[in-house]
């Protein structure tokens, strides 16, 4: 605490304080170590206190406040804590909107704190003042605006409680400028663990877990779908003492990747759009349907009225809200996965189910013929994306966190990385944010220095935020960025390839020098377009110290098979 600040007012170790320094007090107490921002005149107060944090608060100066939010994400996503994002009033608390929505739709833990005018000018369109509290409202678990300092840390304390328990998501404070600056008595902070009215958990109710069993221990094709509930949960080791006693094969959604390590003998890949063949096709014949925290989510379930009709449906969530929401489930379980599924586990019987398991090897291996082996080990050509996966997984071996962006590309990493541990694929799931790919990583890098960062970007979503090279140079952060250049908008040429006869309205793309860029900021790169090169670059990406940016120039018009395509139902999936 800055001592110039604070002065003693009662014998009861009351200190006189100023509103921004009982902010950061509070975020100490929390326990955040790391804040992503800019300053503004908003926040100003805010920042002059941070000057004196250096040691408890590291700081990092990002190049645009979206970045600060997505970099926010990625350091709560691999870290399990809650991420903090700093902004000023005004553009700056706008700017951090994209990112918002991004965690409140993937159930990201992250605290918002923006400055504000003020609180007298409140209203009168004073100079970069937004109603950020009106327009983050739909996007935030709770928002909420501070115009004295004496609320603070009660405000801060709701705020990290509300983010991190149950579902997590997005919270964020706006706090005037004369909060920020009023000195008030503090008694310090304590930590909230109850609000009235507001309950994290709902009530487990026994007797739908042992419906759920009974569903489960007559099932004759029963299949389980993950999702990233089991990874918020913590509840991985759960869920794998769960299948693999019932013996169900079992699919995961693209946020629940790495919650059972991708060779598990029950793991049969991954669900949606451009998941594998199996599963989706699959999720039409099984009998006894198990989703275990997950939303059903469009891009999985595809045409919901040919989704699953045959199966009774099993869903487990922490958020009622989601069971009966877009699936009709014939037991929804509402609870913490990490205490029901213990739970469901004692009542069911170990079984194996040999031949319907091995429905899903046989559609698998039509897929590996038709679409795998071609896009990992092309013979001819130029460089295919999957190739490229190929390669980053013998050099990693599914030991690093892999931040992909948004686009085939996404689809092609989270199809063929090997991840070997839970909170290692992190990506843009429910909004699909391009751009969120290089300032996420910075985050979780920050959130698990220990553990090898590598960005997988295309060259279009790349370009929405590149700026932020300049906070991977000025902070010397090592991560390893991997652009497929493929000279398009490749998702959006897949399908006007696909459904508009090939008319490629403004998705081709022009992209700069990306190797000079990187050398702009003084980040080794390296572009390589023919395939014997691959290999030799990818190893001195990895051999080298710091963050280095490697170019690869991949074919222009692949297509990232299977497919279901919009319209369709999971069981129409398309291998070309």
């Amino acid at each position: 605490m800055n001592t110039a600040q604070q002065q003693k007012t009662t014998e009861k170790q009351t200190v006189r304080i100023s509103g921004s320094v009982a902010i950061l007090e509070a975020l100490v107490a929390e326990g955040v170590d790391v804040i992503f921002g800019i300053p503004g005149g908003a926040s100003i107060a805010i920042y002059d206190a941070l000057y004196d944090y250096g040691e408890k608060l590291k700081h990092i100066l990002v190049r645009h406040e979206q970045a600060a939010i997505h970099a926010a994400q990625g350091y709560a996503r691999t870290s399990g804590k809650v991420g903090l994002a700093l902004a000023t009033s005004g553009p700056g608390a706008t700017n951090l909107i994209t990112g918002i929505a991004d965690a409140m739709i993937d159930s990201t833990p992250v605290v918002c704190i923006t400055g504000q005018v003020f609180a007298h000018l409140l209203g009168t369109d004073a100079f970069q003042e937004t109603d950020i509290i009106n327009i983050s409202s739909p996007i935030t678990k709770w928002n909420y605006q501070v115009t004295e300092a004496a609320e603070i840390p009660g405000v801060l304390a709701k705020a990290f409680y509300i983010a991190k328990s149950g579902r997590p998501g997005p919270v964020l404070i706006d706090i005037t400028k004369n909060a920020q600056l009023e000195l008030f008595d503090y008694k310090g902070y304590t930590k909230c663990n109850h609000i009235r009215s507001y309950r994290p958990k709902p009530v487990i109710r026994e007797k739908y877990i042992e419906q759920a069993a009974e569903l489960i221990n007559k099932a004759e094709r029963p299949m389980v779908i993950w999702g990233q509930g089991v990874i918020l949960g913590g509840a991985e080791k759960e869920f794998k003492a769960f299948i693999e006693k019932a013996g169900i094969p079992s699919a995961w959604t693209i946020l629940g990747a790495g919650a059972v390590s991708n060779d598990h003998p029950l793991n049969v890949g991954m669900l949606g759009m451009h998941g594998n063949y199996a599963p989706n096709l699959l999720t039409n014949e099984c009998d006894v349907l198990i989703a275990i925290g997950m939303r059903f989510d469009d891009r999985v379930t595809g045409r919901l009225d040919r989704y699953a009709l045959q199966a009774k449906v099993v869903h487990l969530d922490i958020d009622p809200a989601e069971i009966d929401k877009n699936v009709k489930s014939t037991v929804g379980v509402w609870g913490d996965c990490k205490e029901t599924l213990p739970m469901l586990t004692a009542l069911i019987q170990e079984k194996v189910y040999d031949d319907w398991l091995g429905m899903f090897r046989r559609f698998y291996l039509e897929e590996l013929e038709r679409v795998v082996i071609t896009e990992l080990n092309p013979l001819s050509g130029e460089i295919s994306m999957g190739e490229v996966i190929r390669h980053l997984n013998s050099l990693t071996k599914g030991e690093a966190i892999v931040v992909s962006d948004v686009g085939q590309h996404q689809m092609i990493t989270c199809r063929y990385t090997k991840f070997n541990k839970s909170r290692s694929n992190v990506t843009s799931g429910g909004l699909g944010t391009m751009g969120f790919a290089l300032p996420a990583a910075i985050g979780a890098k920050y959130g698990v220095p220990e553990r090898p960062v590598v960005v997988v970007a295309g060259d279009g979503g790349f370009q929405m935020t590149l700026q932020e090279l300049g906070t991977i140079m000025q902070n010397k952060i090592d991560i390893k960025i991997i652009i497929l250049n493929n000279r398009f908008l490749g998702m959006i040429r897949q399908w006007q390839e696909l459904f508009s006869e090939s008319r490629y309205s403004f998705s081709d793309i022009e992209s700069p020098d990306f190797v000079a860029l990187a050398a702009s900021y003084r980040i080794e790169g390296k572009c390589v377009s023919e395939r014997d090169e691959l290999s030799g670059a990818l190893e001195e990406m990895f051999n080298s110290k710091g963050a280095f940016l490697l170019e690869v120039k991949v074919a222009k018009e692949n297509n990232v098979f299977p497919m279901v395509p919009q319209g369709c139902g999971v069981g129409e999936i398309r291998l070309s």
